[in-house]
């Protein structure tokens, strides 16, 4: 006789392994790499400056 399987494990691993290949789709789809954001960020925070430095003051 062959050795008995826990299907619960094998239940668990299963859906592991597809969050995972769920969460590496999610990652090519809408991931951005650090620079990205760096790039974005600071295009962010020079628009905020300028629109400050054009306030009226009264």
């Amino acid at each position: 006789m062959g050795k008995p399987v826990n299907l619960n494990r094998y239940r668990k691993e299963k859906a592991r392994a597809e969050k995972k290949a769920r969460a590496d789709q999610n990652a090519v789809a809408f991931g951005r790499t650090k620079t990205e954001k760096d790039v974005v960020k600071l295009r962010q925070d020079k628009q905020k400056r300028d629109l400050d430095n054009h306030e009226l003051d009264e």
